[in-house]
């Protein structure tokens, strides 16, 4: 039996010296950070697993909720979908903490992965940093488009991160 395009992608992944290079330079630039995040309170398995997987309920939902509020709310909706893309980013920080401390402690194609999950995850903040920017400069269709591109980035990003969660077993394995 064939392997599924996902089950292709993954494996390329795991496999990428691409990814390999990106978690190397992840780790020399982001090292402190990365030792900080390993022994803080973030990095803990007081809930029996990461606490990284639903923070970034937090972080997804507010995203996704402004978009859909660019989509079908209309101009009485800008203000709140400005004030769901600050919180989004605000949730992002201790969310991508978290998971940096779990990064920490993969290896091999898991950590392969998680370093593209990361650096994927880091172009969906960007593109939704530039979101508010625009909003707050008045220009929501601007705003709108790049939080639309974020939430596509950030799905590829969940992708990856949802398959080392649930098929890999890396949030069930503790601090």
């Amino acid at each position: 039996m064939s392997a599924s395009l996902a089950e292709r992608v993954i494996r390329r992944v795991g496999e990428s010296p691409v990814a390999e290079a990106i978690g190397n330079a992840q780790q020399r630039v982001y090292g402190p950070l990365l030792d900080w995040a390993r022994r803080s309170p973030l990095h803990t398995d007081a809930f029996g697993h990461s606490v990284h997987p639903p923070l970034t309920d937090v972080t997804l939902g507010c995203w996704l909720s402004a978009t859909i509020l660019d989509v079908v709310g209309g101009e009485s909706a800008r203000r709140s979908a400005t004030v769901l893309t600050a919180a989004g980013l605000a949730a992002s920080v201790p969310t991508a903490l978290a998971g940096a401390g779990d990064w920490t402690e993969l290896a091999g194609p898991e950590r392969r992965i998680g370093a593209a999950h990361s650096a994927a995850t880091d172009v969906a903040t960007f593109l939704f940093l530039g979101s508010l920017v625009a909003r707050l400069r008045g220009n929501d269709g601007a705003g709108a488009r790049f939080a639309l591109a974020g939430n596509l980035v950030a799905a590829g990003a969940g992708f990856l991160g949802g398959h080392l969660a649930l098929s890999r077993g890396t949030a069930d394995r503790g601090a």
